[in-house]
């Protein structure tokens, strides 16, 4: 999705640097990649006050509002990812959806582990739903609540995910059949 020949990796070094012109540069290079993102999350769902773009200008605003400490592409795309969510969590608050399926924002939980899924369409979920039980397995399996972030909330590959987390791909497979396994027991 964005391997060090997309430039990303000498675009956030330079930001670090305090280059504003990088920083812009590296948020043109990837918007489109985290629009994609943002559009594959929030399905076809019904809420009209939170669109594709809106998430991603709030996810890059959160992301502007200090710097991180961002080695590459990868790293970069799951620190996206906890922005996504947090974006999607705060306004998910915002519009009152205490109780699950009342008026809350739905996502369409994509294809994290493809050889797990048997559903034949997308399954949806309630944010905050997704959210608490997300919570919930950080508490039992730090490295699988990152990694379904991960795939989840930036659509990135298992090699990708890998690279952020320091483990190999099986081990990336493995812990992905597993979170996928405990959220649909979770959200049932």
């Amino acid at each position: 999705m964005m391997g060090p020949e997309s430039g990303v990796t000498e675009l956030l070094r330079s930001w670090r640097q305090g280059d504003t012109d990088a920083r812009d540069r590296l948020f043109e290079q990837v918007y489109g990649v985290l629009h994609a993102m943002a559009s594959a999350r929030l399905g076809g769902g019904g809420d009209v006050t939170l669109r594709p773009t809106v998430l991603v200008h709030d996810a890059l605003l959160r992301l502007m509002d200090r710097q991180y400490a961002v080695a590459d592409g990868p790293h970069f795309l799951a620190l996206a990812a906890l922005k996504m969510r947090a974006v999607l969590v705060d306004h998910a608050r915002a519009r009152g959806a205490i109780k699950r399926g009342s008026g809350a924002i739905n996502l369409t939980l994509s294809h994290a582990d493809h050889e797990a899924r048997t559903g034949s369409g997308p399954d949806v979920v309630d944010v905050l739903a997704l959210h608490q039980a997300l919570e919930d397995l950080d508490r039992h399996e730090p490295r699988a609540a990152r990694a379904v972030e991960m795939v989840y909330f930036s659509g990135m590959s298992h090699s990708e995910i890998g690279a952020v987390l320091g483990v190999s791909i099986p081990t990336v497979e493995r812990d992905l059949r597993f979170a996928r396994a405990w959220l649909n027991r979770r959200l049932a």
